[in-house]
């Protein structure tokens, strides 16, 4: 990405712009979406966010896609030397708990790579849709 310093944000726009491009390949990859949580804000916009459902530390990427026995996928992109929160691992703690696949992913190329070898695992099984229907 030319006339952009390198970031966080410049990461995850690169990761988008693969997604986009490899969904042919991985249809899937139509669902996977970023969580705006981050950034700077007046205190009345980040007292409005908090009272909409804004939590602090939420992963940056979503694959709501189950494979390999999880039931999705959440990326926290870092850039550099940025390190993880306490409000971050404790989601990707909680979030693993509850059988999702959880990465910190440093770049978007690191990302790229886990979401392919992500998306080629076996479907997970349905397993409470198919009770239901007995």
């Amino acid at each position: 990405m030319q006339n952009y310093k390198s970031s966080e944000e410049t990461e995850q726009i690169s990761l988008f712009r693969w997604a986009a491009f490899a969904e042919n390949q991985y249809p899937d990859l139509k669902l996977m979406y970023h969580v705006p949580n981050e950034g700077k804000r007046s205190a009345v916009t980040g007292s409005r966010l908090k009272q909409a459902g804004l939590k602090p530390g939420v992963p940056d990427i979503v694959l709501p896609v189950a494979r390999g026995g999880y039931i999705g996928l959440y990326i926290e992109l870092k850039y550099g030397r940025n390190k993880t929160t306490a409000n971050q691992k404790m989601w990707l703690r909680n979030l693993r708990d509850q059988n999702h696949l959880t990465a910190v992913c440093y770049g978007w190329e690191q990302a790229k790579e886990l979401i392919e070898k992500y998306l080629k695992l076996s479907p997970t099984i349905k397993r409470a849709l198919e009770e239901n229907k007995q």
